[in-house]
């Protein structure tokens, strides 16, 4: 399993993913992702963004958002080593921290992250955390970073070493599934005879 940056033939995958999992997708550019795959299936597993924004009258503010992990990989590290890419980057771009709006704050503050009063928040996050509330996670809440103070727990680290795609059983298919209405043992749909 390794993280790297999303390749453009990759948006579909992404817009897609972003939508069934209710994620930001606002001013979507796929260069800004980084994707994680499993190196022996090619499979991919997760994803996260990097957004900078460039207010005129204000320093740059980088934003981690629309991370997400496929079902199957969950609980394995995935997320973890999304984020970590995601804070390297921007370390490497010369921030020396990083937000997150979330509606998942535990997850965020064992790597590092601390919760930030509105007020502390740079104008743009606060208007762009006003947005998510209103249209994807009303109990969103803004976090932050010193990318110094980035911490990998060891736990998730090895986790990530050995994931693997949960390949559970697909259930047994119902009658409901082959327009059959389990009740009457007919046909749900008129087939005209």
């Amino acid at each position: 399993m390794y993280v790297r940056d999303a390749k453009n033939r990759e948006e579909v995958w992404l817009l897609d993913h972003i939508e069934a999992m209710g994620l930001d997708e606002q001013s979507f550019r796929s260069r800004d992702y980084v994707v994680a795959v499993d190196e022996e299936s090619d499979t991919k597993a997760g994803f996260g963004r990097i957004r900078i924004h460039k207010p005129q009258d204000a320093p740059e503010v980088c934003e981690l958002t629309s991370i997400g992990v496929l079902d199957n990989w969950r609980g394995q590290g995935v997320g973890a080593h999304v984020i970590e890419r995601l804070v390297t980057t921007a370390e490497s771009q010369g921030f020396d921290s990083v937000y997150a709006l979330t509606d998942q704050p535990n997850y965020l503050s064992q790597f590092g992250f601390r919760a930030v009063e509105r007020e502390q928040l740079p104008d743009v996050l606060d208007e762009r955390l006003e947005e998510k509330r209103e249209t994807l996670v009303e109990d969103a809440i803004g976090m932050h970073l010193d990318v110094g103070r980035f911490r990998m727990p060891e736990e998730l680290r090895e986790r990530f070493k050995t994931a693997a795609e949960d390949r559970a059983p697909a259930p047994d298919p119902d009658a409901e599934e082959f327009g059959i209405d389990p009740e009457k043992a007919t046909y749900k749909y008129d087939t005209g005879r």
